[in-house]
């Protein structure tokens, strides 16, 4: 075999001269002249000019030309060679068969084009002898692909079957068209004598099926090439274009490459994923493409299965069409990494396929991707999603790694004791210009949409003019100063000379100007424009009070300038001038409590700062506990956890048993040698259960227990954990929870009413409902969470006053948590879901009920954290602090507390701020509110207008009396609801006919009517829970508490938005988070306030006697309004 390159060179050789072959002909034939004679050379010329018009053929001008002498020993010449080359070629190539070499169709061509020109060397006669050199196009044709593949060959390089098979076509088709140009130009020489363009003019117009017919040929000869090169034409070219749309189609699957000149002077990432749905797709981009800074950045996605058809259907859209490009490839093939030019990428994002039915193979596939592009592209940053966190240290080497287990764990677990974080952490991650609603005609929504643009942001001190005034101050100075100023929430600092990053310092630390500051706010101070008025006078005149409260800020507006959003953070409500004042009501006997708040002073004071040494109390809290208990209780300790099931696990302090319990006596439904209890009520417990509902017991579940054991929760508001799994946990990671206080499982299943009843769900505040793994997955897209809807729904009747916390696959799914059929007020939510989207939001799932009030969450939804990381890198490391997952000293930790009749005297958020930065050195940060609402019944539309109105009029009637607070209804306003509901609309159909007396006598038989029928409901139900605790052996007791509740006791039970008759099935009740509030944001009973609490164990008093002074106050005279209230 010859060397490529010297193979190259011989094919080019061959090539040109049979080009040149073609170029002579072509030269002969513009030098033949018929009119001066033809015939054999040397020969009399003979003129047959004469015999144009007759039909006879004239055979002298097809056998024989013109053809002068230099011309032919050119063309001798070359046929010389070729015939040399052929033949050499011919014996190299011979394997044993001739016959198979004599019959190539190149062969014959060549012996054709060559023999009778080396003939005429012997005999001259012949040298004017007709020989159809055009015929060495085809040859060309098969030395040029020959060609072609040389030279791929020679610069190892892939070869293009795309390009090479576009190459085979346009040279067929040249091919064609010359073959037939200089055939009929021959022939028509014994007829109309064309000329060579006439002929090309005549091929072109018949092989584009146009026929204008003309020009013509004349006689049979050139009739039949014109039949002949038509029918070669239909069998070859149909051939040729089929291989091309074939390859076509497959290019276009597989998505062709990136090209290098591209990847070089523009900016791409590449998206890595096992198999890519629509859902995905559109989070990603939506995302990906909401920051201003990223509009100019393609993205590259690397999938190795086929495109979807509806991704391929949003593909094709203008706006994605021109910034996505789809190839089809493996990112464990060097080839596909080349083709996405994945070292000159921005960042590479490797997500994992949560669907699959086995996480951890999928995890498995993860991990190699991401050691393949490391090992390609060392310097392209690296994005990776891992779904089971024993996995996780595998890459630890990429530059950010999120963990589904781990923070969806984390999450539920922070459900349970501060409502609603799941919401709170969506809206943070995901961007929003907070537009969203505020077309709404609902106060509520165009609230909630507009705190939900609220965003994490970072910018140094020194160049800021939200903080820059603040150098030398205590945080907590710059905190409360800043959201009083400017509407902005700090909630975290970075030194420059240490990475960690810290939540709420607390007021010890002192602000640097080279500190990096976190905070939330509507918009990044750098795309903010701040506009100062001068309003002291009418602020004099129009407001009292010794207080100088948010409503006389010196900043009214920031305006974002992201769009043409005006955001208007201070007044966001109209209220009367003296409706601020900060005078408290008047004084019914109790006069302990202060008429103004203490200022936030701009250097701590060490001696009225609440935060001391967790530790100093213990003996504190188990002296007080063990003289209310006894001596048999167990005394916690406060220590790191000794096993931990997974490497990579954050060491976190938390409350301990002293002494690891043994396995038999996790088991709650059984009893061992040690303890004979058997359910839930023989224990005992002081607080509220929190149920966790799982498939199995994963090591991403030791971070449900972490965050509720953490050393920061006072242990006498720990909560028993029973996990109640499907299957039996291993011993591993039995052996990591067995020494954590009151942690208990057993084996169950949710949709069996036994197992419920058994794990005490009737003693339980909290159940978490986890996606299960094996129906993660199903035949028809979204139905994976049909059973998991089904159970929960049938829990909701069951147990009305429960909060149930569940997770989905899908998030387009949570519109069918605690269904009703004909609610149009659900149906409105839709409307409004629908008209988000459409105008273009992330966020449109954001209005659903459920998910507002935090009792639904969806993984997916946290996909949009490492998707913005690209753009904030700390976004991950804050998530992490926020969910406890991470510990850094001196970091604060989220935590909540809950607004009682005893705290509305401080009226506002932003004097809450004041209060809490004042005394506890906390941060708020946020509001999870709870509100009354009359929801429309499924009565058609035209009538809901009068729904109000009646409404007044009945409640005027029945003398109900309505607070000034929104959540501070009367007993009397809440008892029955629905049943007034239905009453009104009796009383309206029958007002329209009769008098008033009638129309009450109507109202009161309709209510005992429905009285009646949903007593009868409920009491089936009941008897069905009774009779299966009776047949289990379990005390009747609590569940009657629970089955006789009325509305009012279910709403004044539960504090966690439940507020709900689930018998009456309606909801009267709704409940959403609001993210950094404006500071003149009215509080409202049953509040619950996000807090970011400093860290007890950064600042250790250095003597004992300010260590105890500071603890003895810790719940007394420095803070009575917030800590005695904190209760979650």
């Amino acid at each position: 075999m010859l060397p490529s390159t010297t193979g190259l060179r011989i094919r080019l050789f061959n090539f040109s001269l049979k080009l040149l072959t073609c170029l002579l002909y072509i030269v002969r034939v513009l030098l033949d002249n018929p009119e001066e004679g033809i015939g054999c050379w040397e020969c009399e010329k003979q003129n047959f000019t004469a015999f144009n018009q007759s039909t006879n053929i004239n055979w002298s001008h097809i056998f024989w030309v013109d053809r002068k002498t230099p011309l032919w020993a050119v063309q001798v010449s070359i046929a010389l060679i070729s015939f040399l080359e052929t033949m050499l070629l011919i014996y190299l190539s011979y394997k044993g068969n001739i016959w198979e070499q004599i019959f190539r169709i190149s062969f014959i061509l060549e012996m054709i084009n060559t023999v009778p020109f080396i003939i005429t060397i012997f005999w001259p006669p012949l040298r004017n002898l007709f020989i159809p050199v055009f015929l060495n196009c085809w040859l060309a044709k098969y030395a040029l692909e020959n060609m072609i593949n040389d030279l791929h060959r020679a610069i190892q390089r892939t070869q293009s079957a795309m390009f090479n098979q576009v190459l085979i076509l346009i040279c067929t088709l040249l091919c064609l068209v010359f073959t037939g140009t200089c055939g009929i130009q021959h022939l028509e020489r014994a007829g109309e004598k064309l000329s060579l363009f006439k002929s090309f003019y005549f091929c072109i117009v018949t092989f584009s099926t146009v026929g204008y017919g003309d020009v013509t040929p004349k006689i049979w000869p050139s009739q039949l090439l014109v039949v002949i090169m038509i029918c070669v034409a239909l069998v070859v070219l149909p051939l040729q274009f089929e291989e091309l749309v074939y390859l076509w189609m497959e290019r276009q699957k597989s998505g062709g490459n990136y090209s290098r000149h591209r990847a070089q002077t523009e900016k791409h990432v590449v998206l890595c994923v096992s198999s890519l749905k629509i859902d995905l797709l559109m989070d990603f981009l939506n995302e990906f493409y909401a920051h201003p800074r990223l509009q100019d950045y393609y993205v590259v996605i690397l999938c190795p299965t086929e495109m979807d058809i509806q991704v391929r259907r949003v593909l094709q859209i203008p706006l994605w069409s021109q910034r996505v490009i789809y190839l089809q490839g493996s990112a464990l093939k060097d080839q596909d990494l080349m083709r996405a030019k994945m070292d000159n990428g921005e960042a590479c994002f490797i997500l994992s396929s949560r669907n699959e039915v086995d996480r951890t193979a999928a995890d498995h596939q993860t991990i190699l991707r991401a050691w393949a592009v490391k090992d390609f592209a060392p310097n392209c940053p690296l994005y990776v999603q891992i779904l089971k966190p024993e996995n996780k240290f595998h890459v630890k080497f990429a530059d950010h790694v999120v963990c589904e287990e781990e923070c969806k764990y984390a999450m539920l677990a922070l459900n349970c004791v501060c409502p609603a974080t799941s919401t709170l952490i969506t809206l943070l991650v995901h961007t929003s210009r907070g537009q969203e609603g505020q077309e709404s005609p609902e106060q509520w929504q165009r609230m909630y949409g507009r705190c939900s643009g609220n965003e994490v942001y970072h910018i140094r001190m020194g160049d800021s003019k939200f903080f820059m005034e603040y150098e030398g101050k205590s945080f907590t100075y710059a905190a409360f100063h800043a959201h009083k100023k400017y509407g902005v929430c700090l909630i975290g600092i970075r030194r420059e000379e240490n990475k960690s990053i810290l939540l709420n310092p607390g007021p010890r630390h002192i602000m640097a100007a080279s500190d990096t500051c976190f905070y939330i706010n509507i918009t990044k101070e750098e795309n903010s424009a701040f506009i100062f008025k001068q309003e002291e006078k009418q602020k004099k005149k129009g407001f009292a009070g010794s207080y100088d409260g948010p409503s006389r800020l010196p900043v009214h507006s920031i305006i974002a300038s992201m769009g043409t959003v005006a955001m208007d953070l201070q007044n966001t409500e109209c209220r009367p001038a003296n409706s601020s004042k900060l005078a408290l009501p008047a004084e019914n006997g109790s006069g302990t409590r202060r008429p103004s708040i203490a200022p936030v002073l701009e250097l701590a004071d060490t001696s009225s700062l609440l935060p001391c040494d967790l530790l100093s109390d213990q003996s504190e809290d188990e002296m007080t506990q063990s003289d209310e208990e006894g001596s048999a209780v167990v005394e916690y300790v406060k220590g790191y956890p000794p096993n931990s099931p997974y490497i990579g696990s954050s060491p976190t302090l938390c409350h301990l048993l002293p002494e690891k319990a043994p396995f038999c006596c996790l088991r709650l439904d059984k009893g061992c040698k040690h303890n004979s209890f058997e359910d839930a009520k023989a224990y005992g417990f002081k607080n509220k259960l929190i149920i966790v509902s799982a498939e199995t017991a994963g090591n991403g579940l030791y971070n449900f227990i972490v965050p509720l054991r953490a050393y920061y929760r006072s242990r006498k508001e720990l909560n028993p954990i029973v996990l109640l799994l499907d299957n039996k946990p291993e011993h591993h990671f039995l052996e990591a929870i067995c020494c954590f206080p009151m942690v208990y499982y057993m084996e169950g299943t949710i949709d069996n009413l036994d197992s419920l009843l058994q794990c005490g769900i009737i003693y339980a505040d909290n159940l978490v409902v986890v996606d299960k793994e094996s129906t993660m997955s199903a035949e028809e897209d979204y139905m994976a969470d049909a059973k998991t809807i089904v159970n929960v729904q049938t829990m909701f009747r069951l147990f009305p006053s429960l909060s149930i916390i569940t997770e989905l696959t899908h998030p387009s799914n949570m519109r069918f948590m605690q269904f009703r059929a004909k609610d149009s007020y659900s149906l409105a939510l839709s409307k409004l879901e629908k008209r988000e989207r459409e105008n273009g939001s992330n966020l449109a799932f954001m209005f659903r009920l459920p998910f507002a009030a935090g009792r639904v969450f969806s993984i997916s939804m946290l996909d949009t954290l490492l998707y913005q990381s690209f753009v904030k890198d700390y976004m991950i490391t804050i998530t992490r602090l926020l969910l406890g997952l991470d510990t850094t000293p001196g970091s604060g930790y989220l935590c909540a507390m809950k607004i009682t009749e005893d705290d509305l005297w401080i009226r506002t958020y932003g004097r809450l701020f004041q209060k809490l930065c004042s005394s506890s050195a906390e941060i708020p940060i946020g509001i999870y509110r709870t509100e009354s609402h009359m929801f429309a019944t499924s009565e058609p539309h035209d009538i809901r207008a009068q729904d109000c109105e009646d409404t007044k009029d009945v409640k005027e009637h029945w003398g109900i009396k309505t607070s000034h607070h929104r959540n501070s209804c009367s007993s009397d306003q809440s008892e029955h609801p629905l049943l007034r509901r239905k009453s009104m609309q009796w009383a309206r159909r029958l007002s329209r006919k009769g008098n008033k007396h009638s129309s009450k006598t109507a109202e009161w038989i309709s209510q005992q009517r429905l009285s009646l029928y949903r007593r009868s409901e409920r009491q089936e139900l009941s008897e069905l829970v009774k009779n299966r605790m009776k047949h289990l052996g379990l005390p009747t007791t609590g569940y009657e508490d629970v089955a006789n509740l009325t509305a009012s006791d279910v709403m004044n039970r539960v504090n966690l938005g439940y507020l709900q008759d689930e018998m009456n099935d309606h909801q009267n009740t709704l409940s959403y988070v609001l993210i950094n509030p404006p500071p003149d944001t009215r509080l409202e009973l049953n509040d619950i306030v996000y807090l970011i609490r400093s860290d007890p164990l950064a600042h250790v008093a250095n003597d004992g006697h300010s260590r105890k002074s500071s603890c003895s106050h810790k719940l007394g005279s420095c803070n009575p309004e917030t800590r005695d209230e904190t209760q979650l």
